[in-house]
């Protein structure tokens, strides 16, 4: 199971104990001493897009940890106050300078070991000029045989542009769904 490990509370910063609650939960929180206080701890969505224009995709070579210098398509946390589409393409904005109309939901990757859920849309590029942001080193079209297969960044990438280019070949785009262990 992942914990993040909540330490202290965040309605009156007393420290926390990991027990059950009295509500007849079945798993151990982080609960305040002296409010009682229940602390969920939730997972964080990543949020992004598979930009493509006619047979190509975008990917952002990363200027920041962790795996810097290695390629990703755009995405990033999504913030409070916006949709996960809103996020993904603020994402796409901010690391590629991408100029983009969003479509559907492409991808929901459950990754439980680092406590995340991943949100991939496909967009389809307007452009292929690109102003990336600080957090990209270059933001560059590949087709799928030009892709840099052993230099992607994640996990995650390399699975959503698997079957993004399947399903680019089969002629129809589904939405797929699946854990990375």
């Amino acid at each position: 199971m992942f914990d993040r490990t909540i330490r202290h509370c965040r309605q009156c910063g007393d420290t926390v104990a990991r027990r059950l609650p009295d509500d007849g939960d079945t798993r151990e929180r982080a609960i305040c001493v002296s409010c009682n206080t229940v602390h969920y701890e939730n997972p964080l969505n990543v949020v992004g897009t598979v930009p493509s224009l006619g047979e190509r995709v975008l990917l952002c070579k990363r200027n920041i940890e962790p795996r810097r210098g290695k390629w990703t398509l755009p995405a990033g946390f999504m913030e409070l106050g916006e949709t996960a589409s809103e996020g993904a393409a603020r994402e796409t904005r901010e690391e590629a300078g991408a100029q983009f109309v969003m479509q559907e939901l492409f991808t929901v990757i459950s990754v439980a070991r680092v406590g995340q859920v991943h949100l991939y849309y496909r967009a389809q590029l307007t452009s292929d000029q690109f102003d990336p942001g600080h957090e990209t080193m270059q933001a560059q079209l590949f087709s799928e045989a030009e892709i840099p297969w052993d230099e992607l960044a994640f996990h995650t990438v390399k699975e959503t542009l698997l079957r993004y280019f399947a399903d680019r070949r089969s002629g129809h785009f589904g939405t797929h769904a699946f854990d990375i262990g």
